[in-house]
């Protein structure tokens, strides 16, 4: 009876051990944030910072690897991904078809479309604007670790700072650009019968349309930089 006792006594004394063992096992087993931080550091050093603007999405894996902090990367690839999308819609084919302005007439032929990628343009300032408050209100209700955090905000930086300061200024001003190409291609319209196109250039009637069309020349000529800025920025940022 005594033996029965003294084995009681000790199952009692041994349960809160026990109990605590299985504690910590289990918060050993599931306290995966420091190694998914620590991955998710490595990759944005190693990767992200090293690659250009545009970055991938993850691979299966690669979400459980990082657990949780998938999701601050994912701020990243929407961003990007939105940037791009909006870019190649808008921005490229604008600059493409200015690039195809070879000859006099092509003013004419190219007008229509030159006015209709001024409007694209400017949807495109707006798409980039939401696409950075989304962003930056996501990254606002993150809550990171100190070490993560100034890692993750040289990563934003990169980005998405960077590229929608480099990229708005450059909107207006190709805009502007092309639509004086516009008005280039109106005047030549307006003249009529009073104008002829010849081995690529163009033949005015009186002085006074040639002095109006060399103005029109020397004023594109002086916002060419404007156009080059852009394209410098679309280089930057799809790259």
């Amino acid at each position: 009876m005594a033996v029965g006792i003294q084995s009681k006594g000790v199952m009692r004394w041994l349960a809160p051990i026990v109990a605590l063992l299985v504690v910590m096992q289990l918060t050993a087993c599931g306290d995966k944030e420091p190694e998914q931080r620590k991955a998710f550091i490595d990759y944005l050093q190693n990767t992200v910072m090293r690659s250009g603007v545009k970055i991938p999405t993850l691979s299966e894996d690669q979400k459980q690897k990082f657990g949780n902090y998938a999701g601050d990367y994912a701020i990243l690839v929407a961003f990007s991904q939105q940037l791009t999308k909006s870019v190649d819609a808008s921005l490229t084919p604008a600059i493409d078809q200015v690039s195809q302005i070879r000859t006099a007439q092509d003013y004419i032929s190219k007008r229509d479309g030159l006015q209709q990628s001024i409007g694209t343009l400017n949807l495109l300032g707006q798409q980039i604007q939401t696409a950075k408050s989304q962003a930056d209100s996501a990254r606002t209700a993150l809550k990171q670790p100190d070490d993560l955090k100034a890692v993750y905000n040289q990563a934003y930086d990169k980005i998405v700072t960077a590229p929608a300061n480099a990229l708005m200024p450059t909107i207006p001003a190709a805009a502007g650009f092309i639509q004086e190409l516009v008005q280039v291609g109106d005047f030549l319209q307006a003249q009529g019968n009073q104008v002829s196109f010849n081995n690529g250039g163009v033949q005015f009637r009186n002085q006074q349309q040639v002095a109006q069309y060399n103005a029109m020349m020397t004023n594109l000529a002086a916002k060419q930089q404007d156009l080059q800025n852009a394209q410098k920025a679309i280089n930057e940022v799809v790259r």
